[in-house]
């Protein structure tokens, strides 16, 4: 399992004590957390596909907030699964939609015209002649900038455009997780409260789109640090649900359902499934005692709290 250096969990600021760090050591500090985030994303875990979905509900959990919306994380997942496909999710509903978008496609294919047409959709924003601009731009800065200036630069272009920075945030994971060769994007600094709440004011459309690190240096050591943060927390989180993926794995062998294996597999590339989950050859009741069994055996969570409507997930 992925562990983290003491010296490298001291080296990362919080941000309260961002201002004492000099921009040099807050910039070694991000790259060796990125670097050891990149071994996890690398190793294609049976386990990726619902560590990056929980790491998805954490960031629109954490953009509803920055909206000014009540929704936490079980609101957000009632949202999307207690509801028909086809069915309105409501504003809240489509923000996890978004960042759910970010971690399921092949992060190549996310800064298509088609999908930030999607993605501002769902953020809530007018995605009419803008979509040609902010995917010019983008491709603009990913061709020309190193990975410091590649990440100031796409908040730059958000907030040029007027996107606000949780928008800012998932474009900027994504040009991340291309720059470094990743099948699909983790949520990083969608998932990090503070970030932004340092950096300096909003430039005009006259500005430079990709401010440097030499000429906005407070800028650069406020996202720096924030992405620094959001590595070490999906680190952890890896580790978290490696280990509970590992005793569902454990306890697969004993199940006798038909269907279970199905099950297993959907529990691993998920972030949670709804007790009604309509999987062929397994029918409801048959499901539920799945369930039960495996929360038994301490391979699975019920996560609602709830006697009806259940959620279960690692």
């Amino acid at each position: 399992m992925a562990t983290v250096p003491a010296w490298l969990r001291r080296a990362v600021p919080d941000a309260q004590s961002l201002a004492g760090n000099d921009v040099e050591d807050v910039a070694l500090a991000a790259g060796a957390t990125i670097g050891a985030l990149d071994a996890v994303v690398r190793r294609q875990e049976r386990w990726a596909g619902a560590w990056r979905q929980r790491l998805a509900l954490s960031a629109a959990s954490v953009t509803a907030k920055q909206a000014g919306r009540v929704e936490d994380e079980g609101a957000l997942r009632d949202a999307v699964l207690l509801t028909r496909p086809g069915d309105n999710v409501g504003p809240a509903g489509l923000l996890l939609f978004a960042w759910r978008r970010l971690t399921a496609q092949p992060a190549e294919e996310l800064l298509t015209k088609r999908n930030l047409a999607a993605v501002l959709q769902e953020f809530g924003r007018a995605h009419d002649e803008a979509v040609c601009d902010l995917t010019d731009d983008l491709r603009q800065l990913a061709a020309s900038d190193g990975t410091v200036g590649i990440m100031t630069g796409t908040i730059a272009i958000a907030e040029r455009h007027g996107l606000g920075r949780s928008l800012g945030a998932w474009l900027a994971d994504t040009l991340l997780a291309q720059r470094l060769g990743w099948a699909h994007a983790v949520p990083l600094l969608g998932t990090e409260a503070a970030f932004g709440t340092s950096a300096r004011p909003r430039r005009s459309a006259a500005s430079s789109v990709a401010p440097s690190i030499e000429t906005d240096p407070e800028r650069a050591k406020d996202l720096l640090a924030a992405q620094a943060r959001a590595a070490l927390r999906a680190i952890d989180l890896s580790a978290e649900l490696g280990r509970r993926a590992d005793r569902l794995l454990a306890v697969a062998p004993k199940l006798r359902a038909k269907a279970a294996d199905a099950v297993v597999n959907k529990l691993l590339s998920d972030d949670t499934i709804v007790a009604s989950e309509k999987i062929a050859g397994m029918s409801d009741r048959g499901l539920r005692r799945l369930f039960d069994r495996l929360v038994e055996l301490g391979a699975v969570r019920e996560l609602s709290g709830r006697p009806t409507f259940r959620i279960y997930g690692l």
